[in-house]
């Protein structure tokens, strides 16, 4: 239990951090969409959180308007659905952003399994059956760090398992550290 509530107390200390640092980006950002494209700046999205209960996740809107809403594996060429700021916000994982606040609202923790999307039934399944379901979702996780969208369903579910059940701030650290060389060097999200 008291892990539980150090893993929250650092994600409202955290994300309120991080949110009051980058609030040049709160501004020129949604500018940039704006100007880019037509359409909302933000981007909702019901997502499976924890308990299989459902939340909305924000990000900056990448992709065109009208687009499917369609899990990522489901998608066969990213790139013709994004907007040109869209494909830089990606590369960057930019779009990610907003999650600092579904993070500070309690949604979301920093670290955690990476909620899904509820089109994929089968990754929804594994997490209720393995009983990884029970923590909050991640801005980042440990699959992110060893292979992303390049993962099987059953080997993202194993790392996320392992993640549930391991969890510390010890393990969050270096996650977070593999988090900011892959952001650094554009390799975020297709």
């Amino acid at each position: 239990m008291i892990r539980v509530v150090i893993k929250r107390w650092f994600d409202i200390i955290f994300s309120a951090l991080i949110i009051m640092v980058l609030i040049p980006l709160w501004i020129i950002v949604p500018i940039i969409i704006k100007i880019d494209s037509p359409g909302r700046v933000i981007f909702k999205q019901k997502r499976m959180g924890r308990d299989s209960k459902y939340f909305t996740m924000y990000k900056f809107r990448s992709m065109r308007e009208g687009v499917p809403d369609l899990p990522a594996e489901e998608v066969e060429d990213h790139s013709k659905m994004y907007t040109r700021f869209g494909a830089f916000l990606r590369r960057f994982s930019i779009d990610e952003l907003p999650q600092l606040f579904n993070v500070f609202k309690g949604d979301m923790s920093i670290v955690g399994p990476r909620p899904s999307h509820l089109g994929q039934h089968g990754q929804i399944k594994i997490r209720k059956e393995t009983g990884t379901d029970v923590m909050r979702p991640g801005l980042t996780s440990l699959s992110i760090v060893r292979g992303r969208d390049d993962l099987s369903i059953e080997e993202k579910a194993e790392f996320d398992h392992r993640y549930v059940f391991d969890s510390s701030l010890f393990i969050d650290i270096p996650i977070l550290l593999a988090t900011v060389k892959i952001v650094l060097t554009g390799k975020g999200s297709n």
